[in-house]
């Protein structure tokens, strides 16, 4: 991300200019509640997109998402996530369905557009070991549908642009606004927070050990190492893991018996593996978050 620091500023400019600090959201007595999962509303904060216009952007996002990329569809491979992904909704605050596609690429990667289309590339599908894991994958994915993350974010961004005060310029022509970027990446930041809160929820109430909702994370959270932490859109992975902890140690009830795998995820597993991948198609791909 390439900023540059002349001409407006604004005061939520100058807040996120220090430090671009962010903590865990305060959390109400529902949020904790495993057992109002379905009978809640988390995708609480201002937002200026109605459901139907959600479910619209959603639409528009995905065609054109969809022409940059190579999709599997071998039917064993989609029915095996679907099923864990029909689990998992059922166990979920999700209030739309979920679209599920799976890319034909090696890039390790999953991603959630508005209007509940998920997607999951074959890379990611090979490095995960468990069942448990997918199902962790998923539930974030779902957990960001259920929380309406894309466009509260967008929401931020637009009240942050409306709110910025001109204050000066330098040399010739207008400055870009930086604190637009900045609410973005913060708001992206929180995002995944509350994707992890709510997904090992998700987990938890689907059968599975939460154990396989760490795992991920620390197989695959850290995915922007290349990216210098200040400006990753991710939290740092030992404080994604050190919330997790707390909050599971917290709110998830003990118990004996849980999923972490089945014969039929290693079923699923091998016949992956087996298949040749096609090669991804790589005009255009843009960058989908």
């Amino acid at each position: 991300m390439r900023i540059c620091v002349v001409g407006l500023v604004s005061l939520s400019t100058i807040c996120l200019f220090s430090g671009l600090a962010f903590g865990q959201t305060k959390r109400s007595k529902s949020d904790a509640d495993i057992g109002a999962i379905g009978h809640r509303n988390i995708a609480q904060g201002p937002n200026f997109y109605t459901p139907d216009k959600e479910k619209e952007l959603g639409n528009r996002l995905a065609l054109e998402t969809e022409k940059s990329y190579r999709f599997i569809a071998d039917p064993s491979i989609t029915a095996f996530v679907e099923q864990v992904a029909q689990n998992v909704q059922r166990n979920s605050d999700k209030h739309i369905p979920i679209t599920i596609k799976l890319i034909d690429t090696e890039e390790v990667k999953a991603f959630t557009l508005p209007g509940g289309h998920q997607y999951i590339t074959r890379g990611l599908l090979v490095v995960i070991e468990s069942e448990g894991e997918l199902a962790s994958a998923l539930a974030r994915g779902i957990a960001h549908t259920a929380l309406r993350s894309g466009t509260k974010i967008a929401t931020k961004v637009q009240m942050t642009q409306l709110s910025t005060i001109p204050v000066t310029t330098s040399g010739k022509g207008s400055a870009p606004n930086i604190g637009i970027p900045l609410v973005e990446l913060k708001g992206r930041r929180e995002a995944e927070l509350d994707a992890d809160y709510f997904g090992v929820q998700y987990l938890f109430k689907s059968g599975y050990d939460t154990q396989c909702f760490l795992d991920f994370v620390a197989r695959i959270g850290d995915a922007n190492k290349t990216v210098s932490e200040t400006f990753s859109e991710y939290p740092p992975l030992a404080q994604r893991l050190q919330y997790l902890q707390t909050e599971i140690a917290k709110i998830l009830p003990r118990r004996d018996r849980a999923v972490i795998s089945t014969k039929e995820f290693q079923e699923f597993k091998n016949h992956l593996q087996a298949v040749k991948p096609e090669s991804a198609v790589t005009q255009n791909p843009g960058k989908v978050n």
